[in-house]
């Protein structure tokens, strides 16, 4: 049997979705404190950190963090929010998420696979990983 799924809460979770893509670190903050889960993620796995990750957004990702979001949740194809900072440059993102406690080896591939892909060897020091 399938669960059929409301619609208002389909548009919810996308709005929230948007909300991270886009940085609003205060409304998504708002969101989750009132219940909505940290940790939500979409039909690809991405999670909220993810999305704001991704799209370079360090004070979204580092709200997310202290709300309980985990940093280093992986989506369907087993791709970390750090992984995704590093491939897209985002330094600040990946600062936030190795302050929220991100693991550089966790994922496939991982930061410092990503990192060591991309001859970023400032990462890769930051990372302890010469």
């Amino acid at each position: 049997m399938s669960e059929e799924l409301d619609p208002e809460v389909v548009e919810l979770a996308a709005k929230i979705f948007e909300l991270a893509r886009h940085g609003d670190a205060e409304a998504l903050a708002t969101y989750v404190d009132a219940g909505v889960p940290a940790n939500l993620t979409n039909d690809r796995g991405d999670s909220l950190v993810m999305l704001a990750a991704y799209h370079g957004h360090a004070e979204a990702v580092t709200a997310l963090l202290a709300r309980g979001a985990e940093a280093d949740r992986a989506n369907d194809r087993g791709q970390t929010p750090l992984a995704g900072a590093v491939f897209k440059g985002e330094d600040a993102v990946v600062k936030a998420l190795l302050a929220g406690g991100a693991d550089p080896s966790a994922g496939t591939p991982s930061a410092v696979d990503t990192a060591r892909m991309f001859g970023k060897t400032d990462l890769l020091t930051l990372f302890g990983a010469n």
